[in-house]
């Protein structure tokens, strides 16, 4: 199958929709699938307000259009509802081809976090997006019933994946901090609401690995947290395999793929009872501590076993997150052509 996916998320963004994305065309090419990217890297782009380091692509349907064409897909993903993800939409319905798209970020709190905007108006302009699709993708089956509430049609389960041979407890070493370790991963954003974990009074040290635009009111705030910036490939997963404990504050993540990335390393999370912990480790308490009491879920995580958490994550692997890709696809136009037929 040739494939088009349009994405406003691409390199050099480091974040959990960046990474879904390209380890699902890495398996999709494995696949045999082709695989066209478009991304803002193609485009003229302008810095996105209060987040500088995402990039803004200025482009129209008829931008899209040559791209699209001169490959000529058999389908196309739109996998952002941002300006690139808006143009992609428009020369789809103008030109009356089907497109599926995904949901991976709770835009409307991450909207509401930053402008005075309701919450309510931009859940109604994202379901106008996604619904005028033959399916939508989502992470998580909390997420899903949380859109269906919000009017969401077509929703298609989309699974997330690990590389557990990078993430591996095999690559513990000594970090040169004091124990117990506990870190942090990921965008260092006021949504991932990170405050709430440096705030707390353990002993022990506290690694935030990421960047983002809070970091440096943080740093100054708690100057004797390490923050480490970003990281990645095997500097990344020995930080992992190293820690003694993974916290994740966030409570408007969808999923949190860094969350099956510690697991793998054998590292316990610590996480608030919210989607995404949840729906990743709910419900194991062998390998996780969900506590509306952030420190409560540290301390209780802390006495988890290692082997435990490294056993859960094996199974979950990015070549089944590409094959239940390319599934809902395929069943999203099957569906489509037998209402048609119907018709």
């Amino acid at each position: 199958m040739r494939l088009v996916i349009v994405t406003d998320a691409w390199h050099p963004q480091v974040n959990g929709v960046v990474r879904t994305l390209e380890r699902t065309r890495q398996e999709l090419l494995a696949m045999g699938h082709e695989v066209l990217i478009i991304s803002p890297q193609s485009f003229f782009t302008v810095p996105c307000p209060t987040y500088p380091e995402i990039r803004l692509s200025l482009t129209t349907a008829n931008g899209i259009a040559g791209k699209v064409e001169s490959f000529k897909p058999d389908h196309i993903h739109i996998a952002t509802e941002a300006l690139l993800g808006m143009a992609a939409r428009r020369y789809c319905l103008s030109r009356q081809l089907p497109f599926t798209t995904s949901y991976h970020t709770r835009f409307p709190e991450y909207v509401n976090a930053r402008f005075p905007i309701p919450v309510s108006w931009t859940y109604a302009y994202l379901r106008r997006f996604h619904n005028s699709g033959l399916g939508c993708m989502v992470a998580t089956k909390t997420l899903r019933r949380e859109l269906e509430e919000h009017g969401f049609q077509r929703l298609r389960d989309w699974s997330r994946g690990v590389d557990a041979e990078l993430y591996h407890p095999r690559k513990r070493t000594d970090l040169g901090y004091g124990g117990p370790i506990q870190l942090y991963v990921g965008r260092v954003a006021v949504e991932k609401n990170i405050e709430a974990f440096l705030k707390i009074n353990l002993s022990g040290t506290k690694i935030v690995v990421g960047d983002g635009p809070a970091r440096e009111e943080l740093e100054n705030r708690f100057p004797e947290v390490k923050f480490l910036g970003a990281k990645f490939g095997n500097d990344l997963a020995e930080i992992y395999a190293s820690a003694d404990v993974f916290v994740f504050p966030s409570k408007t993540d969808t999923y949190g793929i860094v969350l099956l990335e510690a697991l793998a390393s054998g590292l316990p999370v610590a996480a608030y009872p919210v989607m995404g912990p949840i729906d990743v480790a709910g419900g194991h308490d062998d390998i996780a501590a969900l506590d509306d009491d952030l420190e409560i879920a540290i301390k209780k995580a802390l006495t988890c076993k290692r082997t435990d958490c490294r056993n859960f994550a094996e199974d979950r692997s990015w070549k089944k997150t590409a094959e239940l890709f390319i599934e809902n696809i395929l069943v999203s136009r099957k569906e489509v052509l037998s209402f048609s037929k119907a018709a």
